[in-house]
């Protein structure tokens, strides 16, 4: 399903700072890689929204770098990004963080 918009949700946005932040403080540059290399992958939604699978009711998109998972719901010709999320978390934690976003 080819979309004509992405909508940075600012839950999202927040998941994405935390990330750059993680990573920034492992080693200095490494946190704008990981924000400039998860929002490609946020872009890529405009070819590939809809193919992946859904979990907790979202669509979920492994990051291809970074072990985070990017997730989002579909609305006409719109992606709505609902969180940027680690793999390495408890999946209970993951379903809580999810369940307060919808």
């Amino acid at each position: 399903m080819n979309i004509k918009h992405i909508h940075l949700l600012s839950e999202a946005e927040a998941d994405l700072e935390d990330g750059r932040s993680f990573y920034e403080n492992q080693e200095q540059g490494v946190g704008e890689y990981f924000w400039d290399s998860l929002i490609s992958d946020i872009e890529s939604l405009i070819i590939y929204a809809g193919v992946h699978f859904k979990e907790y009711s979202y669509y979920r998109m492994s990051s291809k770098r970074f072990p985070y998972s990017i997730y989002y719901d579909l609305n006409d010709k719109a992606a709505y990004v609902i969180a940027v999320l680690p793999e390495r978390r408890n999946p209970n934690w993951v379903r809580s963080k999810l369940s307060k976003k919808s």
